[in-house]
């Protein structure tokens, strides 16, 4: 007769390590008492373990994508305020949020003042698309000057570029702010280009496409650059007063306000 195997929950977790079930690894006591009281068969318990797992997987997941996503910290678009912004409507709005331009690989630009929502719009449509489950970032421009530069030089910059080649929505915020160096602009014009029809990108300006010139620079690569992001594009105009200095907030006047 053979002897009984002693199994002890430590077993457990060297198994679910080395078949990377972190979540039964980290819980595995909490499964086995639960198991112990409620009883269930062998058939339920063993689902029970791969839904939790597949659970945890999905949480995780969605985790990293969103740290990857580098979103500001309040671009839920349920709080968008319609009434700073005019020049989209909520079912407008609506059916940006569906997604449906994503999937066809169509790219957006928010054009208009500062203070008019592109940024918040912007930012909330790549929120929505990590939710939903595809690969997205978003970064100011500047942000992304710094990685273009530095990219044949630093391993970690090379790295940062080559996971927005692996997105399927690039957000750029604030484009053609500032004029651009002739390297620069190359090198931005060659990330769009990699990004043409492979995945949808979204950017923000204050510039209309016939200033672009001015900031590149050169009047062939904008032409070059703006044929990729029109080729299938939704233009949204925005215009209304700015937000940010009708709600902005002072300390001094707080602590005034406090004294009185």
């Amino acid at each position: 007769m053979m002897a009984q195997m002693n199994v002890t929950t430590e077993d457990i977790r060297l198994y679910a390590k080395a078949l990377r079930l972190s979540n039964l690894r980290n819980k595995c006591s909490d499964i086995i008492h639960s198991a112990q009281i409620e009883k269930p068969s062998y058939l339920d318990f063993l689902l029970n373990i791969l839904k939790s797992e597949t659970q945890a997987r999905q949480e995780n997941d969605l985790k990293r994508r969103m740290r990857q996503a580098k979103l500001p910290r309040c671009c839920d678009l349920d709080r968008f305020d319609f009434n700073h912004s005019a020049g989209i409507t909520k079912p407008e709005l609506k059916q940006l949020r569906e997604l449906v331009w994503l999937d066809q690989m169509y790219n957006l630009i928010f054009m208009g003042p500062s203070g008019t929502g592109k940024t918040f719009m912007a930012a909330g449509l790549v929120r929505d698309a990590v939710l939903r489950g595809y690969r997205a970032q978003f970064m100011t421009m500047d942000n992304l000057i710094g990685i273009l530069r530095m990219k044949d030089v630093s391993s970690s910059a090379m790295c940062a570029y080559n996971n927005i080649l692996k997105c399927n929505l690039f957000g750029v915020d604030d484009i053609m702010l500032m004029p651009m160096k002739k390297e620069e602009a190359v090198a931005f014009f060659n990330l769009i280009n990699a990004l043409h029809e492979k995945a949808s990108v979204i950017i923000t300006t204050n510039k209309a496409p016939t200033e672009w010139v001015e900031v590149l620079q050169d009047e062939v690569l904008a032409t070059a650059l703006l044929d990729r992001l029109l080729f299938h594009c939704e233009v949204v105009k925005l215009e209304g007063s700015s937000y940010r200095m009708e709600n902005r907030s002072g300390f001094l006047e707080k602590e005034k306000e406090e004294r009185q």
